[in-house]
């Protein structure tokens, strides 16, 4: 008689395999890291595959389907890959489900929209108060994974949006939704699914208090692509950024404007970042950064103030705290600026998260503002990476960033001079100035 089918408890940190759950792993000593899955059933040997020279492989189609939305195409590297699987997260009410019930009222051909937590008549509601056209989206008020696939399948959709996975359960575990083995066995479900038929499919995940999906993060392993929603909700625009990406950068940004119709595409981030910049106060600089391929002019703030503590505060949003105060310590050092007995905070204006070392020059610029009650000129940005003996090094895309502020109206820019050096008498209608160190370069912001 055949050996029945049961479902083992395999360990998150250490994969032991335990035949039931346990708070505490035997092996490694983790808690709450055992999550349930099906036991793999044994195969025949042909069953299985068998090497072949890559040489002889036959490339797959993979063909991009557009959202005919630019900015979520640009994320996903020019359109969805058919038979990808996308995972969207965001904190709650940041606009992932707006986002793609649009996108599924532009796909050609039928979408099917599985909406987990909401009725079909919650999802009317959102559609006719976004003023979508409802023409080509399928509603599907589901839960059941075997049940949305069997659907799926009749109808043959030109995409498969879930909403979302932490709801959705299979019959083959025994787990509630939303539980480690539950949301990572559903995930591989859809994700063989994807594959098999070339439909493409959209989850949405929740994103807990630490900012990560929800449940187990091997979620983010087995999709193809991950994007993440950021920005608050008290502000109107809302930034979709790529952090896993099979078939693209991720690099890349898309940029939105939450209005009454939904979510509003923004061509021009720039002028939106800067159209509130105050004129003539100090502690306020223009930086010149790169997302991807994308120039952004930013707004950087700095204030600085004596400090009524033993110990000094230092603050950034938006800027990696470990480089800023690196920084710091370089204008003590280097450039002699008294700022142990000060506050400082800085912050990036919108929300936006700045990475790169290209804003090094904007940060040093907007402390020393702020420190010597100096406004920097409101036609004036600056960009360039600081080394640690205080040199202003050269950075990548220096014309792409020059092109961009020229584009907006800005005048006058500081660089480096290795940057300024390659331009080969191009100015874009710009008076550019470069700097070899953080010495030169605040003798020219403040001149």
């Amino acid at each position: 008689m055949a050996k029945p089918e049961r479902n083992v408890y395999r360990c998150q940190a250490c994969g032991h395999k335990s035949p039931k759950w346990l708070g505490r792993c035997p092996e490694c000593g983790e808690w709450n890291t055992l999550a349930e899955e099906k036991e793999a059933p044994k195969r025949a040997s042909a069953a299985f595959s068998v090497p072949e020279p890559l040489s002889k492989v036959h490339s797959a189609a993979g063909g991009r389907v557009s959202t005919r939305m630019g900015e979520l195409d640009r994320v996903l590297g020019g359109g969805v890959v058919m038979g990808s699987v996308v995972l969207v997260g965001g904190d709650p009410g940041i606009g992932k489900s707006t986002i793609l019930l649009q996108a599924a009222s532009r796909m050609p051909g039928p979408t099917l929209y599985v909406s987990a937590e909401e009725s079909a008549e919650q999802i009317k509601a959102r559609a006719d108060r976004l003023r979508i056209d409802e023409g080509p989206i399928v509603v599907l008020p589901e839960i059941s994974l075997e049940h949305i696939l069997a659907e799926t399948r009749s109808l043959n959709p030109s995409a498969l949006i879930v909403d979302s996975i932490q709801t959705v359960y299979t019959d083959e575990l025994s787990g509630a939704p939303g539980s480690v083995g539950q949301v990572r066995e559903s995930a591989a479900k859809l994700m063989r699914f994807a594959k098999t038929t070339g439909v493409p499919v959209f989850i949405v995940g929740h994103v807990t208090k630490e900012g990560m999906i929800a449940g187990p993060r091997v979620l983010e392993h087995i999709v193809d692509t991950v994007l993440y929603f950021e920005g608050h909700r008290g502000q109107t625009f809302r930034i979709l950024r790529a952090v896993k990406n099979r078939f693209g950068s991720t690099n890349e940004i898309g940029v939105f404007e939450m209005t009454d119709a939904g979510l509003a595409e923004v061509e021009n981030p720039s002028e939106l970042f800067l159209a509130e910049r105050p004129v003539n106060v100090s502690g306020s600089v223009v930086a010149a950064s790169m997302e991807g391929t994308r120039p952004l002019l930013v707004e950087l703030q700095a204030l600085v103030s004596a400090s009524t503590y033993s110990v000094s505060r230092r603050s950034s949003l938006g800027i990696d705290f470990q480089r800023v105060g690196m920084i710091l310590a370089v204008l003590e050092k280097v450039a002699g600026l008294h700022l142990a007995a000060t506050d400082v905070f800085l912050n990036v204006v919108g929300g936006l998260k700045l990475e790169e070392p290209a804003v090094d020059l904007a940060v040093c610029a907007a402390v020393v503002s702020s420190l010597r009650e100096k406004p920097v000129p409101p036609e004036m940005f600056t960009f360039g990476e600081i080394g640690l003996s205080g040199e202003v090094r050269a950075v990548n895309h220096a014309e792409a960033r020059l092109k961009e502020a020229s584009k907006i109206g800005l005048k006058r820019a500081v660089i480096p001079r290795g940057n300024r050096d390659k331009l080969k008498g191009k100015a874009y209608g710009l008076e550019i100035l470069g700097v070899k160190d953080v010495h030169e370069a605040m003798e020219t912001l403040f001149s």
